[in-house]
């Protein structure tokens, strides 16, 4: 048991947690939270200084309350410096920085960042994965980091 839970709680360390910044209804649902969207911030764990706000659907309803429901595929993505940008450690070319699971099993929305060295960025994409079928809707933001920062990768 232990042996499967070290990962896990590691899994957690190393990965963005949500600050629900807002939500507004889009359904009203007599029974059940309504149908929203939310806006997320999620501070890069390895990149001081880099937030994220992501905007995506929630379903509410019965299905919703109890984590039945699948959430909807789409949503959007806007990363900005927030302050000094501080690299403490060496990152990944491409990294995995948030994973939420959108439906009860199978469907998760992710944030992978990704390093583009010849120009100084960051490069942060969200999208939705499914074990059978994933959706090809995602949306892209960059943060340009000043050239007095160099980017050290792993």
């Amino acid at each position: 048991m232990r042996r499967f839970l070290l990962p896990f709680l590691w899994l957690l360390a190393t990965t963005a947690q949500a600050e629900e910044i807002g939500s507004v209804d889009t359904v009203f649902k007599f029974i059940g939270p309504d149908h929203k969207i939310v806006v997320e911030a999620y501070d890069d764990p390895g990149v001081a200084g880099v937030t994220c706000y992501m905007s995506r659907a929630k379903t509410g309803g019965l299905k919703g309350a109890f984590g039945l429901a699948e959430d909807k595929s789409e949503a959007s993505i806007a990363c900005r410096q927030v302050g000094p940008i501080t690299i403490a450690k060496p990152i990944k070319a491409q990294e995995e920085i948030f994973s939420e699971r959108t439906s009860l099993i199978f469907k998760r929305l992710r944030i992978v960042r990704m390093v583009d060295a010849q120009r100084n960025s960051l490069v942060y994409l969200t999208y939705s994965d499914r074990v059978i079928e994933g959706s090809p809707q995602n949306s892209v933001a960059v943060v340009s980091v000043d050239r007095a920062t160099p980017i050290p990768l792993r």
